[in-house]
């Protein structure tokens, strides 16, 4: 497994480069540049040295190439720094990837945002799985019965119903009308664990955000979880099984389970990167200061740099945990092999 391990890395190297190119390339091509934010005071040859000077006249590929250097060596040399005290490079003054808006290293900021994101959507996505599995395991053990009835049809209308409409309807109801909780998420808060008032003042506000996403996680996985549970039920080998004498509940959990969480594994490890992609609508809507704010934010503000960051470590954690999909494989499926 160890070969294969490091096989399916080397040919991550590529693929990452590949994607790292169309990103660069894609958000190059779009209008807008620091000295759009200049005043229009300066004159045109002052902006034209400016632009000069932060290489936006080089060719395509030595940006390109430029910016490689920076989010595959600089960041990470600046990050080991920054962890355990070290000076590799040039410490007193590294080369970083600088946000236009901030005019301060894109990491950082990402940093300072990202426990926001996994705090909440991390959350709504163990609670999704917690929920999604059982009730798929259920659903198709007990098929056609009240429980898979009425589950097919919670997890339909949970997976049809967008977040953004999920979303605004909970704040209108438990916000506007009941006054359960609170219409958004308050990003300053810091949780005083000595405190019962602060535990559950950040309680109340997660309540909404995670039980949305929640929703929609569990839906969909549910699902998924529930055809792969059929479509192992009918096999040979269960019938085998109950005819040794095994009872059903070892032939359910032991048998039946283990082969069908082969594929339910592919679709949560693929699922752990799009905490962030469903953070890009959650956190607009409960004005959670993460990630998907972030990305927003940038867009809007036309903050290219920061807008590659943010796109390279979304495609970077896709394939990262694709190879993780992958190696599990062979832990739920003795049968697989690497080599």
């Amino acid at each position: 497994m160890g070969r294969y391990i490091v096989r399916r890395s080397l040919f991550a190297i590529p693929t990452l480069l590949l994607i790292s190119l169309i990103i660069f390339a894609i958000l190059d091509l779009a209008p807008g540049d620091p000295t759009s934010q200049l005043p229009l005071n300066i004159p045109v040859e002052v902006r034209d040295k400016i632009r000069a000077a932060l290489g936006f006249d080089d060719p395509f590929l030595v940006k390109w190439f430029k910016w490689l250097k920076l989010i595959a060596f600089n960041e990470p040399i600046n990050a080991v720094n920054a962890m355990f005290g070290t000076c590799l490079g040039d410490c007193e003054n590294p080369d970083r990837i600088i946000s236009w808006s901030s005019r301060t290293p894109a990491f950082n900021i990402i940093i300072e945002r990202l426990p926001q994101t996994v705090w909440v959507m991390g959350l709504a996505f163990i609670f999704g799985i917690l929920l999604a599995v059982p009730v798929g395991v259920i659903s198709a053990y007990k098929q056609y019965s009240l429980f898979d009835n009425v589950g097919t049809v919670v997890t339909m209308v949970g997976f049809s119903l967008p977040v953004f409409f999920t979303g605004l309807l909970s704040i209108i109801v438990f916000s506007v009308w009941l006054g359960w909780f609170p219409s958004f998420y308050t990003t300053t808060h810091v949780v005083d664990w000595t405190s019962w008032s602060s535990i559950w003042f950040q309680i109340r506000q997660m309540v909404m955000p995670v039980g949305v996403l929640s929703l929609f996680n569990a839906a969909a996985l549910s699902r998924f979880t529930r055809a792969s549970m059929l479509d192992n039920l009918n096999q040979d080998y269960v019938r085998t099984a109950r005819s040794k004498g095994l009872t059903e509940s070892r032939v359910v959990t032991t048998h039946v389970m283990r082969n069908s969480m082969i594929p339910v594994v592919t679709l949560i490890a693929l699922g752990i990167p799009g905490i962030f992609a469903g953070a890009i609508i959650t956190e607009q809507i409960f004005r959670i200061n993460g990630l998907g704010q972030l990305l927003i934010t940038s867009i809007n503000s036309a903050d290219i740099p920061m807008v590659q960051t943010l796109t390279f470590i979304f495609a970077f954690l896709i394939v990262l945990f694709n190879l993780i999909a992958d190696v599990t494989y062979g832990v739920l499926d003795p049968r697989i092999r690497f080599d």
